[in-house]
């Protein structure tokens, strides 16, 4: 009689094959879902709900005092919005123009009636400034919002 061996198991050589195809697909899958640019695309929704919400508060303020824009909206650039009352530490880059160092104050005409708190940035937290930037219209009074630095190459505004 012969003897069999009954042993089982596998071998090296098909445990490192089975985990060169398992790292194959890990790979494959990573660059599918591409997660930094999932969280950018997030990032710039919130943005755009952002801007929405201040031109909302805005228009809503201008309705509840007959048709008057909150104060000191400036016509000739886009200057940054404040978010702690204060309307300082601004001098950042807003659609392509240095603001002021100082920010346009929206706190106190917006909060807490319209907006419970002035949005800010996803990517910026505990600062005073927002990011996103104001300007207003001469010849038909309308208002613009923008997002000052959205990702992917995006350009992020609103215009009522």
């Amino acid at each position: 009689m012969s003897k069999i061996d009954h042993r089982s198991g596998f071998t090296l050589i098909e445990l490192l094959i089975v985990i060169a195809i398992l790292t194959v697909l890990f790979a494959i899958v990573i660059i599918a879902v591409n997660p930094v640019r999932q969280l950018a695309q997030a990032d710039n929704t919130q943005r755009r709900s952002d801007i929405n919400s201040i031109i909302n508060a805005v228009y809503q303020y201008a309705a509840d005092n007959r048709g008057t824009l909150p104060a000191d909206i400036p016509s000739t650039t886009t200057i940054q919005i404040g978010r702690d009352g204060t309307g300082v530490n601004c001098a950042i880059s807003c659609n392509g123009v240095t603001t002021p160092t100082t920010c346009l104050d929206l706190h106190a005409s917006t909060t807490p009636t319209y907006l419970t708190d002035i949005p800010h940035d996803p990517d910026v937290n505990g600062t005073t400034t927002t990011y996103y930037g104001i300007t207003r219209s001469d010849t038909n009074n309308r208002i613009t919002v923008v997002a000052c630095q959205p990702e992917l190459g995006e350009s992020i505004s609103i215009t009522r």
